[in-house]
């Protein structure tokens, strides 16, 4: 039977921070748990299961049991990173004793994590870059040290931890990403200030493109129009003002660019599913 990401068991069973130095046991072998590597430095070289990746600051390295990997790093240029070692599913925690083997000896695990089918979990990446995402970055850096400092319950913590972290890395990996280093820079202009009102032409001249370009290339790249972006923008940071400041709604609306109450409480209810001052006393039953 087909299993879904959500419904893993992730179990951690060591985290370390490691110096890669390029010593002999970092060349070819095979573990029989889940692994995680998280670079904090580069450049350099990893190879998994015959292909190579740069390795450069961010990089994460996702290794599935009895996957050949070696890493390539000189000894004039170590490289440190946080490595984790662990099981997805439950059952008995391989990663407890996890067993590494090594080249030229075979690479016949007589035991390891356990493995269900499960294409979601199957469709993360062995490589991916976090530097685009510095909240997995910094949210992995402290699983690792949750792992090293907790001083109870860590077992629960700890798991808990790479449950959520591994869910938001599935969305990331599977939702469409901008790459297009123009709308890149718009966007980030746009998160910091999303109550800004500039026309859609200010936002073309900010990215240097024609208006018509810049229409179809920003639609292109997020997925929405530009001005169903900023309203998205809008109605998130009406939502955060609504419960994390005690600003009355009139207040608030004004804060985000309206002249009027009633435009913005239409367009709140109708993004929201409920009204601002709703909104307010019950933010967990709103719909988005």
């Amino acid at each position: 039977m087909m299993r879904s990401i959500s419904e893993m068991k992730p179990y951690v069973g060591d985290s370390m921070r490691y110096l890669y130095v390029g010593g002999w046991n970092e060349k070819l072998r095979v573990c029989s748990v889940y692994a995680f590597h998280l670079f904090v430095d580069g450049p350099g070289e990893m190879e998994v299961s015959g292909r190579r990746y740069p390795i450069e600051r961010g990089t994460l390295i996702f290794l599935r049991p009895g996957e050949p990997h070696a890493f390539h790093i000189t000894e004039d240029r170590p490289l440190s990173s946080y490595n984790l070692y662990c099981d997805m599913w439950e059952g008995p925690p391989a990663s407890l004793n996890r067993v590494f083997i090594h080249a030229p000896d075979s690479f016949e695990l007589e035991s390891r994590s356990l493995e269900e089918p499960c294409p979601e979990l199957e469709s993360l990446p062995s490589y991916f870059s976090l530097q685009p995402h510095p909240w997995l970055f910094d949210a992995f850096v402290t699983l690792a040290k949750q792992y090293d400092n907790a001083g109870h319950y860590r077992t629960e913590l700890v798991n808990s931890l790479l449950y959520a972290w591994m869910l938001s890395w599935y969305n990331v990996v599977h939702t469409r990403q901008p790459s297009d280093f123009r709308i890149l820079k718009l966007l980030a202009h746009l998160n910091e200030h999303p109550e800004t009102r500039s026309q859609v032409e200010e936002w073309a001249e900010m990215c240097g493109l024609k208006r018509s370009y810049f229409h179809s290339l920003f639609q292109r790249e997020t997925g929405f129009t530009p001005q169903l972006y900023r309203h998205r923008l809008l109605m998130k940071q009406a939502a955060q003002l609504l419960v994390e400041t005690d600003y009355s709604v009139t207040a608030i609306a004004e804060r985000l660019g309206y002249t009027s109450i009633h435009p913005f409480t239409r367009h709140f209810t109708a993004f929201h599913g409920t009204s601002p001052r709703a909104y307010r006393l019950h933010p967990l039953s709103a719909r988005t």
